[in-house]
């Protein structure tokens, strides 16, 4: 592992002493972003294989979302939904249109979006199904990750997410991902939902077998019961596909997305559903003061003309096959599986050779920055950006490190 400099010890040593130690960063100190490149504060360059949990999907800094941020920078941020402003409608229909869901409703961070979603079936489920108050329960999947909320770590399995936050809310059935058998079996009479991620990314890009999103939907239907899925990682062209549903042809009731919709420049997320779903929210009963703000209307409206425009998803989708052939003719004894879909990827570690971190740190020094997950994973995500170049080079240091 290369030194630190002094300049970025210092600036570690300041954050380790007056910041909360919820984070485990590697010690590299950003101060620059551009396309799939950040830089530290000792000029030094790296290709970005995180993108931010793909929030970057259109890379860092991108000028176009830039130049919309600042203009709406300079005419108005924020008005709070008490009242109404010009940029919030235009991207709503734009998010339909797009999407092919009915309607949009804004918050900020991924977790907001699904708190929003867990709402949306709770009222739903009372509301037009009659499942008798308050007994509504939500199928969920073993090794999920929906955000940091009180009642989203409640319904996770990973002990570093629950431990210690009890009491926890009811609600939710845990079964195993990738089992549709299983969910199959967890629905009774009071079962609201099945809320899933199509692809666990903070799992370590965790991909279900063939049919698995097909075999859920017609599970919901069969039972009168929502499939809701969360696309906060996987969706906006992370797997070559505008969402990773429309790999298996199926229309889920709802989903959630934020992070790439804004192209890393300001949170926004979003759920979307058909009508019958977001019409049980009325006024009053659900909202955020800067949900829906012009600012981050502005931004949103851009990243996603970014990602339609210049092709990033088609390119993800051919980039994508390049990717995993080039993952799978590494010449190394030390991983586990390669799973990748469009790009993004996870190298499973065997444990013989050891934890995943070290390996992360082997590639900063080449001047790759990743990280791990769950001690055997390693994540890989760059900015959809990237080209065929940058990734074979990126591939060879890889295989290098894992020699």
């Amino acid at each position: 592992m290369a030194e630190v400099s002094a300049k970025s010890k210092a600036l570690i040593e300041q954050e380790n002493q007056y910041g909360a130690q919820n984070y485990g960063p590697l010690d590299v100190v950003c101060t620059r972003g551009e396309g799939v490149f950040l830089y530290d504060v000792d000029g030094k360059k790296y290709m970005d294989f995180l993108a931010a949990y793909s929030a970057v999907n259109q890379g860092h800094n991108h000028p176009r979302i830039a130049e919309a941020m600042i203009g709406q920078i300079k005419k108005l941020n924020l008005t709070s939904r008490a009242f109404r402003n010009d940029v919030f409608p235009p991207l709503l229909e734009k998010l339909c249109k797009l999407t092919g869901f009915d309607k949009a409703l804004m918050m900020n961070s991924g977790a907001e979006a699904v708190e929003t979603a867990i709402k949306a079936i709770r009222k739903w489920a009372y509301d037009v199904k009659g499942i008798e108050y308050p007994n509504a329960e939500i199928i969920v999947a073993e090794g999920n990750f929906h955000g940091r909320t009180t009642t989203i770590v409640g319904f996770s399995t990973d002990p570093d997410s629950n431990g210690g936050f009890g009491p926890y809310t009811p609600g939710f059935k845990i079964v195993p991902y990738g089992d549709a058998t299983s969910v199959e079996k967890s629905v009774t009479p009071n079962t609201a939902a099945i809320f899933i991620e199509p692809i666990q990314g903070e799992g370590g890009v965790v991909i279900p077998p063939k049919g698995y999103l097909k075999a859920l939907k017609e599970i919901a239907d069969s039972h009168k019961c929502l499939l809701v899925l969360d696309e906060i990682q996987s969706g906006l062209g992370r797997t070559g596909k505008m969402f990773a549903f429309e790999h298996e042809g199926i229309r889920p009731d709802g989903v959630t997305i934020g992070k790439a919709l804004s192209g890393g420049f300001y949170p926004i997320s979003t759920f979307l559903a058909s009508k019958e779903v977001m019409d049980v929210f009325t006024p009053g009963i659900h909202g955020s003061t800067y949900g829906g703000n012009p600012l981050a209307c502005a931004v949103a409206s851009e990243a996603l003309d970014v990602l339609v425009e210049e092709n990033l998803i088609e390119k993800s989708a051919e980039l994508g096959v390049h990717f995993e052939r080039l993952l799978r003719g590494m010449k190394t004894d030390k991983l586990q599986e390669i799973r990748c879909l469009g790009l993004w990827a996870g190298l499973q570690i065997k444990e013989s050779a050891g934890k995943a971190r070290p390996y992360c740190y082997k590639l900063k020094d080449r001047g790759i920055l990743c990280k791990d997950t769950h001690e055997q994973t390693i994540r890989l995500a760059p900015p959809l950006t990237i080209t065929k170049d940058q990734l074979e080079w990126a591939v060879a240091q890889i295989a290098e490190v894992l020699v």
